[in-house]
């Protein structure tokens, strides 16, 4: 059961946008599809949808196939039983808050639609609003119609296509934990599409990163922070310090000379020059000289070459070995000042590209 995708493709003239992707989706889980614009995302979503038609491959909704283009097996979107949020609402003006839910119920031929609209407007906390137009309503409400309508059928997939950019921050918060208490309630599994890292990794059961029309890593939101497979997926979730270290007689060094203690689960060549990765929330500021005394933890000295106050925290830029690191403190620090940073063996992981 779920959604399952195996080998996609899809050719926009000589452009090959997705090439031959393969995953799948529990029921009831909440993968997101993320990456930067143009990797394809979107078009994979559409193409689950039935919005596009593929190049290649398969995808089946719940065991039953609804596109293959070896069989040559399409089946239009109305019938696939989805729903689906869009970036833009979507809502009609002209229609009330009830009748942009009841729409596509009426469209496929259902009477009558008056539970099914109560049921839907509850759950979105909308039903006492149900008589007002688009107009009145915030950009948030708004959202909140389109989510109704797309669960009013009670489909068997949800999709999601960037449906918070045109929120601001805070309703942004609000509505992705809106999205993830209705995907739970429901049970259903859900696709979600965006560039928003703090979406991703704050909603979903798993992510897949996408880069060119490739899977460049599918797993947990844990995984996909903590344990990245190269610098890209690194640097596109999250904040990233990049070490350039080189092994040498067993150690590994920066740039001066400065011998490293780092995670060891990836294993290179003496002489390697690889990239290592550090989190600025893994560093920690000591304004004072102290002692090294694990092992463990590596101390390293730099030069405080900007701060800025960010709320809830101050993020120093530090001149290191001749790298720039960044850190997060709450104590400010002003340029030139000479600190130590440090951090601990397990929070510098090698990437292998």
């Amino acid at each position: 059961m779920g959604i399952s995708v195996r080998d996609l493709v899809k050719v926009y003239g000589q452009s090959t946008v997705i090439k031959g992707i393969s995953f799948e989706v529990a029921d009831g889980e909440f993968v997101t599809l993320l990456g930067p614009s143009g990797c394809g995302k979107t078009t994979t979503l559409r193409s689950i949808a039935g919005l596009d038609t593929i190049d290649g491959g398969e995808i089946r909704i719940n065991e039953k196939i609804v596109s293959n283009t070896a069989t040559g097996i399409f089946v239009p979107p109305h019938e696939r039983n989805l729903g689906m949020v869009f970036q833009s609402y979507a809502v009609w003006p002209h229609l009330t808050v009830a009748q942009n839910v009841a729409f596509p119920l009426t469209v496929r031929g259902i009477r009558d639609t008056t539970e099914a609209v109560k049921w839907a407007l509850d759950i979105v906390g909308m039903y006492e609003l149900a008589n007002r137009r688009p107009s009145e309503l915030s950009g948030g409400q708004q959202q909140r119609v389109a989510l109704a309508r797309a669960i009013a059928g009670k489909p068997q997939v949800l999709l999601f296509d960037e449906p918070l950019s045109n929120l601001d921050a805070r309703l942004r918060d609000r509505t992705r934990t809106e999205i993830s208490r209705i995907q739970r309630e429901l049970k259903v599994p859900a696709i979600y599409v965006t560039h928003d890292q703090t979406e991703a990794l704050s909603m979903s059961d798993r992510i897949i990163v996408m880069s060119a029309g490739l899977t460049i890593q599918d797993g947990s939101p844990k995984q996909i922070y903590h344990q990245p497979v190269n610098r890209f997926v690194a640097d596109f979730i999250g904040n990233a310090n990049f070490l350039q270290v080189r092994q040498q007689s067993g150690q590994w060094t920066l740039p001066d000379g400065t011998v490293l203690s780092v995670c060891p689960e990836t294993q290179h060549a003496h002489g390697d020059q690889v990239t290592a990765l550090v989190r600025p929330e893994a560093i920690q500021v000591e304004c004072d000289p102290v002692v090294q005394t694990q092992h463990d933890v590596n101390r390293v000295t730099g030069t405080v070459l900007s701060s800025m106050f960010l709320g809830q925290h101050i993020e120093h830029v530090v001149s290191v070995a001749g790298l720039e690191l960044r850190a997060f403190s709450r104590t400010p620090l002003e340029v030139g000042r000479a600190i130590t940073l440090s951090f601990h063996a397990n929070d510098c992981r090698l990437l292998s590209a």
